[in-house]
């Protein structure tokens, strides 16, 4: 392998780009998360049959675990939604007054594939509708060669209709086949990043820092102050050329449409962002983020051979920057598409694909694990603490739902009469159910919360399905293990035995071409 530099090791992507030792060291980093998993789920199940008693104490730890964790997590929830709530009554705007801001250019890429004319479209408007000057946002529209002449086309057609507004528009192609790509979000960025550089940035001799990148999904439809904002959290940072921003996403564009299950999974992916953003020391970026310029350019832009390129490039300029590099939570909300298919199998399937993508983030624990240990200048406790963060979110991920809701009932079912004669036997269930029970009532402030997070009811659905968006979390453990455990479990092993997945792209479906977003919160 190549190695032009002391961060040689920043952009690699799996063991098989290695040789020598550090491919045996960065493949026994890629089966440590499915080891961990598997060997803590099959320790329940020999447990069960050999030493039942024990299990059972152990389902018990675990039940009141949850209910302490839970109840963690939900005052954070609460912290943040009133933050979110705060800071969409913030003037931004006026707030900037007092800043040196007319230096700041936002630059906007929209990375797609095969999504349609009214998807692209919902979201540039998003832009035009917000309360910034869209003089000085540079719009990227990044389209794909692998999608065929249809995405050029939506591409020049929105050119054409929307491109005057911006300080400019452009559309890029991102070739097909180009050497150590896999297609994807990653590489397309990428290329659409660098030919922003060559084709905008450079030739009006705009200064690498004072741009701001928005890096949005191709449904992203910004809330009218997401810029201002931004760019007042990317002024007042202590360091903001070290900084990546985030929004809160809120996947309520087509929220009305989505079925059942599909609401639950959606909400519920925007509140453990919401968490997150109240834990700083474990927030990484995810799906539609902020970064400078400068601080992408440094890197070498996003990683173009992995998935999970969003959280990816925190990582990246964490060991670019050996440890001086952190994740800056904005608390203000950015919209995207609940998923939503043609069918309700369909949207199942399509659920399942997408969270076995996102959880396969996992991979990201090889390269962490490999970058620290050539790069001695990041400070050992940091290396410790995001090293243990990142392993235990993975595992706890793949295997507490399952413990709590499936393996962990085992002994009642096989652990023979030597157990069922136990008085135990008779208490685990009344007790884990407890625990259990108490813990749930966390889903009280998600369903209240998530009815402040919900576009104005259209005409065309009835009261009834308001009621069900309250009844709806009742159905959170059985999401927890179909779209949480099985497909953190599955995107594992699939890494732990060298069967890498490639990116996925998520088909976007709505009903209607206007998104809904705009009345949410």
């Amino acid at each position: 392998m190549n190695k032009p530099d002391s961060h040689w090791y920043l952009h690699v992507g799996r063991a098989s780009e290695l040789s020598g030792r550090d491919r045996v060291v960065y493949r026994l980093f890629e089966i440590l998360p499915g080891a961990l998993s598997l060997t803590t789920l099959g320790a329940f199940v020999v447990l069960s049959f050999m030493k039942p008693v024990i299990a059972a104490y152990l389902t018990i730890v675990f039940s009141v675990y949850w209910l302490f964790k839970t109840s963690y997590l939900s005052i954070h929830l609460r912290h943040n939604f009133k933050r979110v709530q705060h800071n969409l009554t913030v003037d931004w705007n006026e707030r900037l007054k007092t800043l040196k801001h007319d230096q700041i250019v936002h630059l906007v890429v929209f990375p797609f594939y095969e999504e349609t004319y009214e998807v692209v479209a919902g979201s540039v408007r998003g832009l035009l509708e917000s309360r910034w000057d869209t003089r000085s946002i540079a719009l990227v529209l990044a389209a794909e060669e692998r999608a065929g002449a249809s995405a050029l086309g939506v591409a020049r057609r929105i050119e054409r209709e929307f491109g005057e507004n911006f300080l400019v528009c452009i559309t890029t192609c991102h070739p097909q086949g180009l050497p150590g790509e896999m297609p994807g979000k990653g590489s397309n960025s990428s290329y659409a990043a660098e030919e922003a550089r060559v084709r905008i940035l450079d030739p009006r001799g705009i200064p690498y820092e004072s741009v701001i990148v928005s890096a949005f999904d191709v449904d992203t439809v910004v809330y009218p102050q997401y810029f201002a904002c931004l760019t007042w959290n990317f002024l007042t940072a202590e360091n903001p050329l070290r900084s990546s921003f985030q929004p809160v996403p809120l996947y309520n564009n087509n929220i009305w449409e989505a079925p059942i299950l599909a609401r639950v999974v959606a909400y519920s992916s925007s509140f453990w962002q919401m968490i997150q953003q109240e834990r700083p020391e474990k927030l990484a970026t995810f799906s539609s983020h902020a970064v400078s310029f400068r601080a992408l350019y440094d890197a070498g832009y996003w990683q173009k051979n992995i998935v999970s390129e969003d959280s990816r490039i925190f990582w990246n300029l964490f060991v670019r920057y050996d440890g001086a590099y952190e994740v800056v939570p904005i608390a203000y909300p950015v919209s995207m598409d609940a998923n939503v298919a043609p069918t309700f199998f369909g949207t199942l399937r399509n659920i399942y694909l997408q969270h076995r993508r996102w959880t396969y983030g996992a991979e990201n624990i090889a390269y962490i694990l490999f970058a620290f240990l050539k790069n001695p200048r990041i400070p050992f406790r940091k290396k410790l603490r995001a090293a243990l963060f990142q392993i235990e979110g993975f595992w706890s991920l793949a295997t507490h739902p399952l413990i709590l809701f499936a393996v962990g009932w085992l002994p009642l079912f096989i652990g023979g009469d030597a157990f069922n004669t136990t008085v135990l036997s008779y208490n685990l269930p009344s007790v884990a159910r407890t625990f259990l029970t108490l813990a749930m009532f966390g889903l009280i402030f998600s369903a209240s919360f998530s009815m402040y997070l919900v576009p104005k009811r259209p005409s065309e659905y009835t009261k009834f399905r308001s009621v069900m968006l309250v009844a709806q979390w009742l159905l959170v453990p059985i999401t927890m293990v179909i779209f949480s455990s099985i497909p953190g479990l599955d995107a594992q092993i699939r890494l732990m035995f060298g069967r890498y997945l490639g990116f996925w792209v998520t088909p976007k479906s709505r009903k209607t071409s206007t998104p809904l977003s705009k009345a949410a919160v």
